[in-house]
């Protein structure tokens, strides 16, 4: 059966929902809590998320009626018939908008509607930037449709890398045990931030202004100990990059020619699409070149060896060896 959702109505969803928050970015009234419901994903619902939440569902309603959804905070809806799914994130760095930043960015992509859907089913990503309405769409196997110049960077060296990560809902001290050898290494001749929105991030490798993204939070899950801590710093959840966060930004990052894995270096394809519990959350290593992301991975290695071996010291100890 022919597909119903193509580039153009994919493109047009990210436009419209821009357009929903574009009167929130940077308004305090946007701050607002919707009540004290967490979204699907574990986080919390401010004002800015409910009006591009509302505003996706009258799009679907006109545009596409028949076509299932999964966004952050309303989970999934299947209508009868769907053949087809959205995996849609309506604002995508939530607190750099309400904060009147730069990076936050509506994420829409479109994948066929079946079981086992998985990252690599993905067809169709369309991120745009909030404040510039910049448009970042791929369809695969057909390249970036839509976005400003690509620029990937030849660094690859980690002294002059310009890289981001993420600490939101993350426990910060064994963050930064697994990225500090890469933070110190590059914080003199390269550059180091914390952007606030995934999709800003691993869109900012294919400009060219960053080498590289970095986010190793499932990484650290699998440190005994820690994933208590995550729920303490995530208010009962634990909160990483889930699907919708990164579904169409890796699209358009790998049609660009980046290099993109989780933080143990193996494709993301594989991972289930449809989902948002900390089994479907995924790390990831997004880099502008293979002899960078090597290089990132086996730091990344290090430092979460690093974690595990303080973890069982204790253990060692009482143990009396």
């Amino acid at each position: 059966m022919p597909s119903t959702v193509g580039a153009e109505l994919v493109r047009e969803l990210a436009l419209e929902l821009r357009s929903a928050a574009l009167p929130m970015h940077g308004a305090h009234a946007g701050r607002e809590l919707a009540g004290d419901a967490r979204a699907a994903g574990g986080d919390v619902t401010f004002a800015i998320d409910e009006a591009a939440e509302r505003a996706l569902e009258a799009f679907l309603e006109a545009r596409a009626p028949s076509v299932a959804c999964y966004s952050e905070d309303r989970g999934l809806a299947i209508p009868d018939g769907a053949r087809e799914v959205l995996v849609v994130d309506p604002v995508d760095g939530t607190r750099p908008a309400l904060a009147g930043f730069e990076s936050c960015c509506v994420s829409v992509a479109a994948a066929p509607l079946a079981d086992g859907v998985r990252m690599g089913d993905v067809r169709i990503g369309c991120v745009v930037e909030i404040p510039s309405g910049a448009v970042f769409l791929a369809e695969r196997g057909r390249g970036l449709l839509e976005s400003p110049p690509v620029a990937l960077s030849g660094n690859r060296d980690l002294d002059r890398m310009f890289w981001t990560f993420g600490f939101r809902g993350r426990p910060a001290r064994p963050l930064v045990e697994v990225l500090g050898d890469l933070i110190d290494r590059s914080s003199v001749r390269g550059g180091t931030f914390d952007l606030g929105s995934a999709c800003f991030d691993v869109t900012r490798v294919i400009t060219g202004q960053l080498d590289a993204y970095v986010e190793p939070g499932p990484l650290l899950l699998e440190t005994p100990g820690l994933r208590a801590e995550f729920e303490r710093v995530g208010q009962g959840s634990v909160l990483n990059n889930s699907p919708y966060d990164l579904a169409a930004a890796v699209l358009c990052a790998t049609e660009a020619g980046a290099i993109v894995s989780d933080a143990r270096g193996e494709p993301l394809d594989e991972r289930p699409l449809l989902g948002s519990g900390p089994d479907y959350q995924m790390s990831i290593v997004a880099s502008a070149n293979a002899a960078l992301h090597e290089r990132i991975l086996a730091s990344v290695s290090a430092g979460a060896e690093r974690i595990a071996a303080r973890a069982t010291a204790p253990n060692r100890a009482s143990s009396g060896h």
